[in-house]
């Protein structure tokens, strides 16, 4: 039966360039979300700042950033590490919001979208990533942990549907009856699934590769 890992409690600390690059990524998560914002309200100058901020908070890009953004700049203020269930589901998140943006949903952009897109879609998920595979604690990591960060993409795409049923616009095609019918938002949402677990595992993989 799968496990959840144990809990751990030495230290975490974090070494000066973990907390300087922590803060760098915060402040990398922060820019990319003010500059979405003011693409958003540069291509709806009707709409009000709050408007704007309720539409960016439709997506999981902006919603798992902003996840980057609240933990990285706890972790550089305070100078002490998450622990190594949480940090690893934000790496995955982060990872799995560039491949599937790139995979499904990118288009050719200009300007202050390419900016946004690219920080929050390319730079974070790299940065997020790097920064995990250098600093981040990895051990003990088993399979119990691929299926609890299901829980994130899982709870997203409840409340995704939810908004959408509400309001008639959904974030993503993928999620969009309209579009794909809701056989097709259940057979979409089941490789989500499978393609966010596959990727725990392989992550839990080179978490092997690369102990700390």
């Amino acid at each position: 039966m799968a496990q959840l890992p144990p809990m751990d409690f030495r230290s975490n600390a974090l070494s000066s360039p973990a907390r300087a690059t922590a803060r760098l990524i915060a402040l990398l998560a922060c820019a990319a979300l003010v500059a979405q914002v003011l693409a958003t309200m540069a291509a709806n100058p009707d709409d009000s700042l709050g408007q704007v901020l309720w539409n960016r908070a439709r997506y999981f890009t902006n919603l798992t950033a902003m996840l980057s953004l609240l933990t990285f700049l706890g972790m550089g203020m305070t100078g002490s590490g998450v622990h190594r269930l949480w940090i690893g589901g934000l790496t995955l998140w982060q990872a799995m919001t560039g491949v599937i943006y790139h995979a499904l949903l990118a288009r050719p952009l200009t300007g202050i979208d390419f900016w946004a897109s690219h920080g929050l879609h390319t730079a974070l998920p790299v940065s997020v990533f790097l920064w995990w595979a250098c600093f981040g604690r990895k051990t003990p990591l088993r399979m119990g942990a691929a299926i609890a960060w299901l829980c994130w993409p899982a709870l997203y795409i409840g409340y995704a549907l939810a908004r959408g049923n509400a309001d008639g616009k959904y974030p993503y095609f993928f999620l969009d009856p309209a579009q794909v019918r809701w056989d097709g938002v259940a057979v979409w949402s089941g490789i989500i699934g499978l393609t966010f677990f596959a990727g725990g595992l392989v992550l839990i993989f080179l978490a092997r590769l690369i102990r700390r």
